[in-house]
């Protein structure tokens, strides 16, 4: 076994402990519950624009988009830009690096409000990115993000916009079928199954209700697409809003 591959197996094995380990769990658990409320993820920012995710959850994405080195990265919820614009960045790397140089980024929202839009277009990644206004269940944006990927040879998802059931739900039997195998459809902020019941009093999602239920009810549908759960991430990640959401398409 060369150096590279040694390395990478302890790694492995590090990372299941870790994500084994009930005290690391523990006070990992009672971090995210207690950075809550200060919005922790909304401070950060990519190449200029607020990103409104964990930088471990930044991390990851990056390393999933090296990993499959997507031709089209469908996300919904733009929010201010700056997913959309790592998104890009990461595969204007990769196109350097041998990648497919014409990848793309869509974005998808109810509301991209006009600040939003017009930073997200004078960003000199802009070129990598198209934008569709509407909500990502409505039957018309759904058929013309199915047009778009049409001739992709990867698709990866990212689902980051409403976060009740319904919706998660609904988003999951439109986009996941459009993963390629080998791909993932990662769904944000599973987490409110995991935090405290008054976390989120002014929101329409409960810890019984939410994206993680979700992704049991998709999961449980017959006839959808073989998804399953890498929990290496999450043992990994221990610090991210989507414990159970990286969903790995196997068939």
């Amino acid at each position: 076994m060369d150096d590279q591959s040694e390395f990478d197996r302890i790694c492995v094995e590090e990372v299941r402990a870790q994500g084994r380990d009930p005290d690391l769990r523990a006070v990992t658990a009672e971090w995210m519950r207690l950075s809550q409320p200060h919005h922790y993820s909304y401070h950060f920012e990519w190449l200029g624009r607020p990103v409104i995710q964990h930088p471990q959850d930044i991390v990851a994405i990056q390393q999933l988009i090296w990993q499959i080195r997507p031709d089209l990265v469908i996300e919904t919820g733009v929010a201010r830009g700056g997913s959309l614009i790592l998104s890009a960045s990461i595969l204007e790397l990769v196109a350097l690096c041998g990648g497919p140089a014409g990848a793309r980024v869509l974005g998808i929202d109810i509301d991209i409000r006009p600040h939003n839009r017009a930073a997200i277009e004078a960003h000199p990644l802009s070129p990598r990115i198209d934008l569709l206004q509407g909500s990502s269940t409505d039957a018309a944006i759904v058929a013309e993000v199915m047009k778009r990927a049409e001739g992709a040879g990867r698709v990866l998802v990212l689902l980051d916009s409403n976060h009740t059931h319904e919706h998660v739900l609904e988003e999951l039997r439109a986009y996941a079928p459009l993963v390629t195998v080998g791909s993932y459809c990662v769904v944000f902020d599973t987490i409110i199954a995991e935090m405290p019941d008054d976390s989120y009093p002014d929101r329409p999602w409960t810890r019984e209700a939410n994206p993680r239920s979700a992704i049991a009810a998709f999961m449980a549908e017959p006839g959808v697409p073989q998804f399953e759960i890498d929990s290496d991430i999450d043992a990994r990640l221990l610090v991210t809003v989507a414990p159970g959401g990286f969903l790995r398409r196997v068939g």
